[in-house]
Parts: structure tokens; sequence; C-alpha cells
């Protein structure tokens, strides 16, 4: 997913585009080539980043541009052209690496049609990082990470999914820069 506004960041240019050694969307994308799991890496755009684009084409990667809508409505619109198991991730988090998407994807059951992975609050607040998008699973006050695992094949219609949840507290999933104060804490890692 690349085609956020970045709006959090409040920033004068993209945000996929901030320095981690790397422009941050190609850590993303090093990391899921690196992995040697996929058969396609597809970024999701928008009119909302178009030097993201950019660079993602330069590096030949597939795009698929949607209206940038929002988040949801984006991944939506993709996925009902994808027919087969997906793994969705956020082009936000620089820590990504191909260990943790292996281990990620051994969480697979090709029987569930979306499980979202989380992190959970007492880890996140830990390494000084804030969320707001939480649910209560297992007992436990959890965040997204903007990583699920999809299985499109098994999806008839996007309403009333039932969602499933792994918890699996790893910074490298962790670290979604959301905020001007997560990239300067980036660069304490």
């Amino acid at each position: 997913m690349a085609g956020g506004k970045g709006t959090r960041m409040n920033l004068d240019n993209e945000k996929l585009l901030l320095e981690y050694k790397k422009p941050i969307i190609l850590h993303v994308v090093d990391s899921l080539k690196n992995s040697n799991l996929f058969s396609k890496i597809l970024a999701v755009t928008s009119c909302n980043s178009p030097k993201t684009k950019k660079l993602l084409e330069e590096n030949d990667i597939e795009i698929f541009d949607t209206p940038g809508i929002g988040y949801v409505e984006d991944l939506n619109l993709a996925l009902k052209t994808i027919h087969d198991k997906v793994l969705v991730t956020s082009g936000d988090l620089p820590l990504l690496d191909k260990e943790i998407i292996q281990k990620i994807l051994n969480q697979l059951d090709p029987e569930k049609i979306w499980t979202s992975i989380l992190v959970t609050d007492k880890f996140l607040t830990s390494l000084g990082l804030e969320s707001n998008y939480s649910v209560n699973y297992d007992g436990k006050k959890c965040h997204y990470t903007g990583i699920s695992l999809v299985n499109s094949e098994k999806i008839s219609s996007l309403e009333n999914l039932v969602e499933n949840y792994f918890i699996l507290d790893d910074k490298r999933i962790a670290f979604n820069l959301n905020s001007k104060k997560d990239y300067d804490l980036l660069g304490t890692t």
C-alpha cells in the first residue's frame, strides 16, 4: 500500500520517500523481493503519491493505481482484481526484512480469508510508539501493523468478512511511520 496522503506526518514531501538509508518504500519492496516468496509484487498507489509512484516505476514495480479515497477503499479495489493468496503491507515499515516476512507467511492458513498481524499495546509503547488503530484480542489491547494475510480467492464480498488475528511483537513490524515523532525515533534504532 503506497497511495496515502501521509497527512499525520505534516510533510512537504511524500512520507514513503523519507530516507532511512534509502527511501522507506524501497525498504519494504526490497524485503518482499529478498524473501523470495512472491510471484508478484504490486504497489497500490494513487494521485496522492505521484513521486512515490514514479520511484516505484523506475524500480520496475508493477503499479495498481487507485482514486486515493482511503486505505480500505483502495485496498478493496486492488483485492477485487487479485485471485490469489496475498500479503498486504503498508509501505511505511522501514525495518521490515525478509526474515520477518518469512515468519509472518508461516502463519498463513489458506482456510482463513483474512488474518491481520497485530502487536500488543504494551510492546508498542515500550518502543515509544503510538497508534490510533487498536483492537482487543485475546484479552489484550493490540494495534494493527498494516500487515494482513488475505486469501482473495475465498472473498465473495468485502462486506462482513471474518477477521482473524495473530499477535507478533516484533519491532520490524511495529515500527510504522505515522508521525514526525516516529520518524525521529527511527533515527535512534
